[in-house]
């Protein structure tokens, strides 16, 4: 399975229920790797989606723990053990982990890749992504030239689960 961040200088995702940063080029190369996959995020960043509603060109799974939670157009699972079961059915380089922090955290040890968006910028955050720069597992395997969204530096990273 794949993850999907853009983080800042202290591994931050968001704050008070928003991404830290829009960054146009950030939301191609996200729409650019999802389109035509499997999404699993949690209630509270589809929350955070336009309209409220799952992503188009893509199978959501949205995990929630409120057993009466429904959404439109998306598959909504309570647990842990029934999202895994679920994604039995998809190959599992098609799967990839939108978001939050908990279902990040949760479901970090079952991806192999992560595709990162580090921002060179230390934003006021409340919601954080598991360091994979100090984690010995994780090896940066692929990196793009700087970028620069108006005075903001960033580049896209692949990390890689270490083979053991």
């Amino acid at each position: 399975m794949n993850v999907i961040v853009a983080v800042d200088n202290n591994w931050a995702i968001g704050n008070k229920n928003q991404l830290l940063v829009r960054i146009p080029n950030d939301h191609k190369h996200f729409r650019e790797e999802t389109t035509g996959k499997v999404v699993v995020l949690g209630r509270k960043t589809l929350e955070t989606f336009p309209q409220g509603m799952p992503l188009k060109n893509r199978t959501n799974i949205i995990l929630s723990t409120n057993p009466d939670y429904q959404v439109k157009d998306a598959i909504v699972v309570h647990s842990m053990e029934e999202l895994l079961e679920e994604l039995k059915k998809y190959d599992s380089e098609d799967v990839y982990i939108i978001g939050g922090e908990s279902i990040y955290r949760q479901l970090l040890p079952y991806c192999d890749v992560a595709h990162v968006t580090k921002i060179d910028h230390t934003y006021e955050a409340d919601t954080y992504f598991p360091n994979l720069d100090r984690d010995e597992e994780w090896e940066i395997t692929a990196d793009s030239d700087e970028q620069t969204y108006f005075d903001l530096p960033y580049q896209f990273l692949k990390y890689e689960r270490k083979k053991s």
